[in-house]
């Protein structure tokens, strides 16, 4: 396969050999395919997980088992969880 890359993605990989990092260039086009990869299906597992959730949310909806918030309730909450998780604020 061959691939065409811009100069400075050249340069880059170039440098990841040189600093011994990597024996060749193709080891670098790799690894960053293979890390390429597993973050398409990390985002593909947190949407399908998002979706799970949200459906829950419709169900429990439906049923009348949820309860309104205000909108600083439900930044709250989502700070709370980030917290829980060990994330930083966002916004």
């Amino acid at each position: 396969m061959n691939v065409s890359l811009t100069a400075k993605l050249e340069r880059w990989i170039n440098s990841k050999v040189k600093e011994g990092k990597y024996q060749t260039a193709s080891e670098v086009v790799r690894e960053a395919v293979r890390q390429f990869a597993d973050r398409e299906q990390r985002r593909k597992l947190a949407l399908e997980r998002l979706r799970r959730e949200i459906d829950l949310g419709l169900r429990q909806i439906e049923r009348g088992e949820a309860t309104p918030l205000t909108l600083q309730e439900v930044k709250a909450e989502g700070r709370r969880r980030l917290a829980v998780r060990g994330l930083r604020k966002v916004g």
